[in-house]
């Protein structure tokens, strides 16, 4: 908002706490509104979480990486990296600090212990000379992925061996990466994957990361086409596509969300109007009734009995 004058930033800051105002939640069918932080699942509660943790660092620990107090400071989301100098400040000293940044923020640390420490999914052991890397899983990890059998399009069943392939190959593993293909292998085993899908994936993404990076052709004139997946006959439709400047995507009907997801549309009740069965009609100018019985409903027959009155027609 630096760029904009008065007026356009009064109005975004207006918006914006109309906007986080709205910070609602059910529970248990109870209404509650949250006495501090930002709505959960709102789109624009991430940007706003951003913006206000950069100006706390800007504010408070850009000055100590200027004064070599912290030698390295790397955050992700909420995961926060830190590499002090241990002649200048202890790690008691960096989470006290830490700690009287924010009244509602406190840094739970978890230290080196024996030169190895875990960041995001990495494990990293700090060398005389240099840093090995591992991959990192946490405890509560497990090797569920798509499973092979289900009826999932096949991109959607590697997606995460892509990942796990992908990040193999990027970093500078050495030793560990045999360990980390077999892990990857172990786990497609589990879930019932075809060894020559993982063999090509490994292939095409290596050779992909071996070519050299040039700039890519715009794609403004892509056109993308989302099917919903059926069944592997769904691919002699899509195939048709291919050479063409159609990006297919699939989407799954199937997936547990979906499935267990409450209906909410609510069928109305029936009102006696919408049954079958004898009636009689009334008239009020003389008083005399009319007996009738029909299999559709009264409501359809009523409106029969208006139509012949308004045409004559008995």
């Amino acid at each position: 908002m630096m760029h904009n004058d008065k007026h356009t930033a009064n109005q975004i800051i207006t918006l914006l706490e109309t906007i986080l105002g709205q910070n609602y939640f059910t529970f248990q069918n109870q209404i509650y509104q949250p006495d501090k932080g930002v709505a959960m699942g709102s789109p624009i509660s991430g940007t706003v979480a951003e913006i206000f943790l950069q100006q706390l660092e800007k504010t408070h620990i850009k000055h100590l990486i200027d004064s070599k107090h912290l030698i390295f400071y790397a955050r992700y989301v909420d995961d926060i990296l830190i590499i002090y100098d241990s002649t200048l400040t202890s790690p008691t000293n960096v989470q006290r600090y830490m700690d009287t940044i924010h009244g509602t923020i406190k840094l739970n640390a978890t230290y080196e212990t024996n030169d190895k420490f875990n960041f995001l999914d990495l494990s990293i052991t700090r060398k005389p000379t240099s840093l090995e890397l591992d991959i990192y899983c946490k405890p509560t990890a497990t090797d569920t992925t798509i499973n092979f059998l289900s009826n999932h399009p096949l991109e959607h069943k590697l997606a995460a061996y892509r990942v796990f392939i992908n990040r193999m190959l990027s970093l500078p593993l050495n030793e560990v990466r045999h360990k980390e293909w077999r892990s990857i292998r172990q786990t497609a085993h589990n879930n019932n994957n075809i060894p020559i899908h993982l063999t090509k994936l490994r292939h095409n993404i290596q050779k992909k990361l071996d070519q050299p990076h040039f700039p890519t052709a715009s794609t403004q004139d892509t056109i993308w086409a989302t099917f919903t997946h059926s069944s592997p006959h769904l691919r002699k439709i899509t195939n048709l596509f291919k050479n063409t400047n159609v990006e297919v995507t699939f989407k799954s009907s199937n997936t547990i969300p979906q499935l267990t997801k409450p209906h909410t549309r609510t069928i109305p009740s029936p009102t006696p109007h919408d049954m079958s069965g004898i009636y009689s009609l009334t008239w009020n100018t003389c008083k005399q009734a009319y007996v009738g019985q029909t299999c559709r409903t009264l409501k359809l027959r009523y409106q029969e009995h208006t139509h012949y009155i308004k045409n004559n027609d008995p």
